[in-house]
Parts: C-alpha cells; sequence; structure tokens
C-alpha cells in the first residue's frame, strides 16, 4: 500500500496558530472547520464526518481538538488495529501530544516528531516504548522484523526484567545487558522465538529478467535457490526490478508480491548505463531489448552496490542479487504504473466505500468530470487533477492510462459504479486494442489496473424505495448517443415481455425527450397502468427528491439528467407506511406465508 501523507484538522480559531507549526514540522495539509478558521487548505463542515472519512481512507489524522473528538469519530469504523491509520490529538495550546490510535503503525513516532518541533511533551503510553523508549515492533525504516508475532511476548518478558541480549547492529541503540531476549540483527536466516526477534537489513535488490509468460512457480523457485544459495534471508530483500517490457509480467509481480517489497522497472537506456558493471553482459540480450543485461543490470540499477550473485537461470527465468552498503529506502526506477477506477457512489462519503477512499488517498494524481472530482472534498486536496468535459469521456480515458504508463499512481474518478455505464468499460476496450487500432501506448497495457465497486444510481435509487429489486431486474440506457435507436427500443420490448423491474439510466437530455414516453408506451402494453413507478432526482446529496407515480401518468417534462427512473413490474407494490409509501417487488414468499395461514 502507497504511504499517504497526513492531515492536520483545526476546529477552531484557538487552535489555528498550534495547527499550521504542527502542518510545518510534518510537511502537512491543514484541514479547516468551516467557518470556524481563517485559514486552511481544505474545508470541511461536520468535523465527525470528515475525521471518519480520512480515517476510512488510510489517512493519518493529526487533531489539534479534544482527543474525545477524534474517539468519537473513529470509534464506529474501528475494526483491525493491525492497518488502521495512526490518530493523534494535540490540544489548542500545542502542551502535549497524545497518540490514540495507532501507537506502532506510527502514531508513537508522529507524535515524538510534533513534540519536538513543538518544544511540547509526547504522552505516549505503548508499554514497551515508556518502559524502553522503544518499539520493538516497529524497526527503524529499512530493516524488517521476521518474526512479528513473537513481538509482544519479547516485550512482555523484557517489561517482566529478563533484560536484552544486543547481536549485531544496535539499531534501538538499548543497553546490551546479556539478558533473555536476543535482539539479532542480519542478513541470513534465522529462526525468531519469543526471546528472539530477528530483524533483517533490506540492503538487497533483486534483478529478474524473464521469457514471455513465464511460469510464476519457475521465477518463485529460482529466486528462492538463489536467496537460500547465498546465505540471504528474504526479509533482507528491499525491491525487485527489471526492464520496463516486462512490467506485465506476472512472474516478475507475483515475486515482488511474495517478498513484501516494490517492483520497480527501467528503461533499456537506463539498464544500458550499469553495462561496465555487469558480469555476463550479452549482445544477444542486447539485439532484443537494447541493453546488455537485464537482471544484473537492473539489480544494480537498484542497489547501487555490490554484485553478489551473478546471473543465475532457469529455462525461462534469470535472478542475479546486489548487496548495497546500507539499507535502500528511496526506490531508484519507477512503478509499473497504476490506474484504480474509482466508483464515488453518488458522492456523499458516507456512501462510498472505504477501499475506494483509500485509493484516492494512495493515488498522485485524479482524473476525471470535474464535478466528481469536487465531490470528493478534503480526500482531493493536495494531489494533481485533471478535469475533463462531459462528452470528454474516450479522452479522460486514455489520459488517465498514458499517465499511468508513466508510472504514476491515478486514480479515475467516475460517479456511481464505474462498471455501469460509466468508465470502466471504456479503459478495457482501449486495452483490449493494439496501438495500430487507436488503442493506447504499449507502456499503457503494463500498467497495473483496479476496479473498485461504487453505490450505484440503481442501488441508490432502491435503497431510498423499499426494495423494488427483489426480484428478477435489469437496467436500461435510453442514451442513443453510442447505442442504435432501434437497439434501445428491442430490449425495451424484450424487457417489457420478459416483466422485469427496469431502470432507465440517461432517460431524457436536452435534445432527447421521446424515448422515455415511448418507452412508457411499451410497457403498458405488457402491465398495469398503475404499475407503481419512481422519480428519484440528486440521490444521496442535499437536494435530493425522489416521488411515486403510476405507470399510465409518467410524464417526461417530471424527468432530467439527473434522475433515475424505476418501473415496477407488474408484481411490483406500493406499501402504505405511516411515513409514505415503499415500493417492493415480492419474489414468491407471499405464497408460503399464505400456505402456513392456510395451514
Amino acid at each position: 500500500m502507497a504511504m499517504v501523507e497526513p492531515v492536520v484538522i483545526c476546529l477552531s480559531r484557538s487552535g489555528e496558530k498550534t495547527a499550521w507549526r504542527v502542518a510545518e514540522v510534518l510537511g502537512a495539509a491543514v484541514h479547516g472547520r468551516m467557518e470556524r478558521v481563517d485559514r486552511a487548505h481544505a474545508y470541511f463542515e461536520n468535523a465527525l464526518d470528515h475525521v471518519r472519512m480520512l480515517f476510512a481512507s488510510g489517512t493519518p489524522v493529526v487533531g489539534v481538538c479534544a482527543a474525545g473528538i477524534l474517539v468519537r469519530a473513529v470509534a464506529p469504523v474501528l475494526h483491525d488495529k493491525t492497518v488502521e491509520p495512526p490518530v493523534v490529538a494535540v490540544p489548542d495550546d500545542g502542551s502535549t501530544v497524545i497518540p490514540l490510535l495507532g501507537g506502532h503503525r506510527g502514531a508513537n513516532r508522529l507524535a515524538r516528531q510534533i513534540a519536538e518541533g513543538l518544544g511540547a511533551h509526547a504522552a505516549v503510553t505503548t508499554a514497551g516504548d515508556v518502559a524502553m523508549g522503544v518499539a520493538l515492533d516497529e524497526p527503524p525504516r529499512g530493516y524488517r522484523l521476521a518474526n512479528g508475532a513473537d513481538a509482544k511476548g519479547a516485550m512482555a518478558a523484557m517489561l517482566g526484567g529478563a533484560g536484552v541480549t544486543v547481536s549485531g547492529e544496535n539499531i534501538f541503540d538499548v543497553e546490551d545487558t546479556a539478558g533473555g531476549v536476543e535482539l539479532l540483527v542480519t542478513d541470513a536466516p534465522a529462526d525468531g522465538s519469543e526471546t528472539r526477534l530477528v530483524y533483517h537489513p533490506q540492503r538487497y535488490a533483486l534483478g529478474l529478467g524473464c521469457a514471455r509468460g513465464c511460469d510464476v512457480d519457475e521465477m518463485w523457485a529460482l529466486v528462492q535457490k538463489t536467496l537460500a544459495d547465498a546465505g540471504i534471508a528474504q526479509g533482507a530483500v528491499a525491491c525487485v526490478g527489471s526492464l520496463d517490457l516486462k512490467g506485465d509480467e506476472p512472474a516478475m509481480i507475483e515475486t515482488a508480491a511474495r517478498l513484501d517489497v516494490p517492483f520497480r522497472v527501467f528503461t533499456a537506456a537506463e539498464l544500458e548505463a550499469q553495462a561496465d558493471r555487469l558480469a555476463n553482459p550479452s549482445d544477444v540480450v542486447f539485439a532484443e531489448v537494447g541493453c546488455h543485461g537485464v537482471s544484473e543490470g537492473a539489480a544494480l540499477a537498484l542497489g547501487n552496490g555490490e554484485l553478489v550473485v551473478e546471473k543465475t537461470k532457469t529455462a525461462n527465468a534469470t535472478c542475479a542479487v546486489v548487496r548495497a552498503d546500507a539499507p535502500i529506502v528511496e526506490m531508484a526506477g519507477r512503478s509499473r504504473g497504476k490506474l484504480s477506477i474509482i466508483g464515488i457512489g453518488p458522492g456523499q462519503h458516507s456512501w462510498r466505500t472505504p477501499e475506494a477512499s483509500a485509493l484516492v488517498a494512495e493515488a498522485e494524481e485524479l482524473v476525471g468530470y470535474g464535478l466528481y472530482i469536487d465531490l470528493l472534498g478534503g480526500l482531493a486536496h493536495g494531489k494533481e487533477r485533471s478535469d475533463f468535459p462531459l462528452g470528454g469521456e474516450e479522452d479522460r480515458c486514455r489520459y488517465a492510462l498514458e499517465q499511468a504508463a508513466k508510472g504514476k499512481n491515478v486514480a479515475l474518478i467516475c460517479s456511481g459504479d464505474a462498471g455501469i455505464y460509466a468508465m470502466g468499460a471504456l479503459v478495457f476496450e482501449l486495452l483490449d486494442r493494439g496501438p495500430d487500432e487507436m488503442g493506447v501506448s504499449d507502456a499503457a497495457h503494463r500498467v497495473e489496473v483496479v476496479s473498485t465497486p461504487g453505490v450505484s444510481a440503481l442501488q441508490g435509487a432502491a435503497a431510498r424505495a423499499g426494495a423494488p429489486l427483489g426480484h428478477d431486474f435489469c437496467a436500461i440506457s435510453l442514451s442513443d448517443l453510442l447505442t442504435p435507436r432501434e437497439d434501445i427500443v428491442k430490449r425495451l420490448k424484450a424487457a417489457a415481455e420478459g416483466d422485469f423491474v427496469i431502470a432507465f439510466y440517461n432517460p431524457v437530455s436536452m435534445r432527447r425527450r421521446t424515448l422515455l414516453a415511448e418507452a412508457r408506451d411499451i410497457l403498458l402494453q405488457h402491465r398495469p397502468a398503475d404499475t407503481p413507478v419512481m422519480l428519484a432526482s440528486s440521490l444521496g446529496r442535499p437536494e435530493e427528491h425522489v416521488r411515486y407515480r403510476r405507470l399510465d401518468e409518467l410524464e417526461v417534462d417530471e424527468v432530467d439528467m439527473l434522475t433515475v427512473v424505476l418501473i415496477g413490474s407488474s408484481h411490483s407494490k406500493l406499501a402504505q407506511l405511516g411515513e409514505g409509501p415503499r415500493m417492493y417487488t415480492p419474489r414468491g414468499y407471499a405464497r408460503k406465508i399464505d400456505g402456513d395461514l392456510a395451514g
């Protein structure tokens, strides 16, 4: 998961000065309560909603406010302390800094950094930090704890007076008392336990090469054997690299995933810059891809150190290893690129999935119709954004893919669900075409593409109605911009004959007013005149408007481009409740209920 920068929350003018001091210390943005602060990078109306949204997206939160506000905000969405972001509270006067959540996921470190910058006290309460001044399960950057599950037991033993033995580098700068818990820092594989915590300096870079379509298990077996033969622990590997033409090879992608390290790629020219340092240069490889060595070149470009394992190979894979002088923290090369196709629902953050929010938070650049990006509010602040007008769908998808091809993390923002009458299908259609078929570049074909679901207008309308989709249903777009009108009419007739509940998307436009009326008349040939119809406009927004009509009374002038039209089947009903009617389509349970009554 990409690292997300923290956000400083300010709720009042009394804390504004402290908030900006904290932001300066962290290099972070300030989000301020609307009309309660004079200056902020982004503004919000409701503090609890805004903090909850940021927390759910994986964004570290530093609140210049009462700790209780932050607790109330995140309490409903707490679920897994191993993945939740840090939450830190700072009072308006900046006198103390309190890590509330995520102590061993960066909150304690954040608190100390802020306290040092403010000249304040960090009120760290984590037992290990209080007793020893360190968190043994949070080693310095560039080091990996191999047996994290044992850390709690080891810290408990140390707190109980077991003492510490330091073997190798003293990465925590603790006193060696020749005690019962060993802190072992080593490049080599080693067994750990509650009396031995094993830390690996991540100073090794793995360069990989392979034939197109190389089997994942063949590559993984080569990597495992290469490391084992060299006496290098898998946890000591910092990164995996290769030629950019191999950016979409599953064998390499999966190897990096199994090692839980970044996968970086280089151009042929960048790898050729390492030609003089290669142990096994190849003119054959140069003729094929433009550099004299892929695996050795990538390892050297990544590690900028000593080639400790020259190119080893199987029938389809190659591997080389470089050892750097120090743990590799800043990665050379670039990412293979990532495009996240994100449906944000109707706009309000409470209808947006946490996964969607997290992908937005991680993205470097946001691409989409400007209004949809605006609906992200503070989550979009500080990110590069590229706005496209309505009607520019193909341009925005091409642009997003080509930006990702440069190694960027790009989010394509859609309303509703990105796979339902939105940009998802167009992205994959472009990826399914070659450059000579008006598709996208070869580099764009190699990016990682992720789709995440959103609440569609269909689902939003159904939820507001009650349960109109309780039985078989379909969705039909009435836009004839991309679909011939005769095809739309054919589908209307089939859906009418099939007695489906129907959701109409794009029911009208400024120039297209007759197709909805034609659809109504087709449906009236197959279902009762009093079939319930729901009209839902601006779902999930303050101006939301829901109303019901009979099918024979559906008027085109009552519908606009922001309206979803739900037409019931011949079995759909309106239940008359005290708060108004609710629409539902029975599935057949009534027969069972009636049978039970008869019995």
